[in-house]
């Protein structure tokens, strides 16, 4: 397995083990309250702080577990990295147009910032998707 693909992995399961967490952190809070009245920035700073500090950890320790030449990236592993950007930052803007029109509503800043969030994850996992399924299945850029 390419160096670059476990990297996809690791981003892809941090993002959705993170948002998890943070689901499972914010929805109980609600109890029998609406989910705008819920403390939600502290766990999701604390969660998405604590995904940052997990990412580079694991990165760190996937470098020094890597043997020697494996590390290395050539044209494919940027082509598919570029293409893996691709779809995630497609997921992005569709958040950015979403958060737009919920700011333009004057809805409540707990969607709003959830809804951010939610981009952020789904960009990550399937941005990181599309790389795994590129390298397993192969790349042919057109």
């Amino acid at each position: 397995m390419a160096h670059e693909e476990k990297r996809a992995w690791i981003m892809g399961g941090i993002a959705i083990v993170g948002y998890a967490v943070y689901l499972a952190i914010v929805l109980p809070r609600a109890g029998s309250e609406p989910l705008t009245e819920v403390s939600y920035a502290a766990p999701l700073l604390w969660v998405v702080g604590a995904a940052i500090g997990v990412a580079i950890a694991l990165d760190i320790a996937l470098g020094i577990t890597s043997r020697c030449g494996t590390a290395r990236v050539d044209q494919r592993d940027r082509e598919i990295g570029r293409f893996g950007d691709h779809v995630g930052q497609s997921f992005v803007i569709l958040g950015a147009v979403a958060v737009l029109a919920m700011a333009l509503a004057e809805l409540d800043h707990f969607w709003i910032a959830n809804t951010i969030y939610l981009a952020f994850v789904l960009s990550a996992a399937l941005g990181s998707t599309a790389r795994i399924v590129a390298y397993r299945r192969g790349f042919h850029p057109w």
